[in-house]
């Protein structure tokens, strides 16, 4: 027996192919998003039916999809030890590991943020569309920081909403190489994809990214940066970055290699501050979330003395 599920189109996802977004959405790999659209077991809803859905039918955001799961298919607890931010009965704000995909897809469907949110909150199951449940907003697999969950459907709802209406702010500390010659700036140029990787230009998507620069040094050339957007496209910040010669240190999609002091091996990319309205009491909340390790590391080594001052031992207020 199969069951029906549905997900609604991200922001991140307009514009995509019908496959290529079944595939983000449901986790299945894209030639089963291919072969689930041609026999029939997936595609939009929508009131006019004379068209068929095809494979690469672009999409909108907003676009309702369906789509058939066996109705054994299910998502395995992870009893993995999450660092809580915030929580009440309706959400909670995450501190997310580097390591850890936020939820299942092709090749990644163990061991995710939703397995382990599963684990702590039994109820999260069915809040939202499988196998995103819980989910708002995601964050890549290197990038670590402040993700915000619903723990029931009123809140998933409203807070998809608000993130959909640009309503929940969302602030990032990034290391980049070389340095900046202006304190604040704007990057906005539109951000296209090829295959798995994103790159600016004219036919892309609308993308707005704003930093602020923190800190610089000269040996080695590279500068901290507070980063926030307008807009939330897949790899964004990197993309952006590298658009104007700044990559991510630690990006070897699209940077390159740093020094080894200040390099932690994976992207240098953290969400640590995360702002709301909460959906159901309507309180302002604000949630800050500290370095982890390897980053912190990154910036001590550099003699920045007052690091743990300004970015450790936060949490959340209103």
């Amino acid at each position: 027996m199969e069951a029906e599920q549905t997900a609604i189109v991200p922001d991140s996802l307009d514009g995509d192919r019908l496959d290529v977004a079944l595939s983000r959405l449901s986790g299945v790999s894209r030639s089963q998003a291919k072969r689930m659209i041609e026999t029939g077991r997936a595609g939009r809803t929508r009131a006019d039916t004379s068209r068929e859905d095809r494979p690469n039918t672009r999409l909108r955001s907003g676009d309702r999809l369906w789509y058939l799961v066996p109705e054994e298919a299910t998502i395995r607890p992870y009893g993995f030890d999450l660092e809580v931010c915030y929580e009440d009965d309706r959400l909670a704000v995450i501190n997310k590991p580097s390591g850890m995909v936020t939820h299942p897809g092709p090749g990644h469907f163990d061991q995710t943020l939703v397995s382990a949110l599963i684990h702590r909150w039994p109820q999260v199951e069915g809040v939202g569309d499988f196998p995103r449940w819980g989910i708002v907003h995601r964050l890549d697999k290197e990038t670590s920081g402040a993700i915000l969950v619903a723990l029931e459907p009123r809140a998933h709802r409203r807070l998809t909403k608000a993130m959909a209406k640009r309503q929940v702010r969302r602030r990032y500390l990034t290391i980049t190489h070389g340095g900046f010659d202006i304190p604040t700036g704007t990057i906005d140029a539109p951000i296209d994809r090829r295959r798995a990787r994103r790159f600016v230009g004219s036919g892309g998507r609308p993308s707005v990214t704003h930093y602020r620069r923190l800190a610089s040094w000269e040996r080695p050339s590279c500068t901290l940066l507070e980063v926030t957007l307008d807009t939330g496209r897949t790899h964004q910040i990197r993309v952006h970055l590298q658009a104007i010669d700044r990559p991510v240190m630690g990006d070897s999609t699209y940077g390159r290699p740093g020094p080894p002091v200040v390099d932690p091996g994976r992207v240098w990319l953290h969400a640590h501050r995360l702002g709301f309205t909460h959906p159901i009491t309507g309180r302002d909340i604000e949630v800050s979330v500290d370095l982890p390790a390897d980053l912190l590391a990154g910036l001590q080594a550099l003699g920045d003395p007052d690091v743990g001052d300004r970015y450790q031992n936060h949490g959340a207020g209103d």
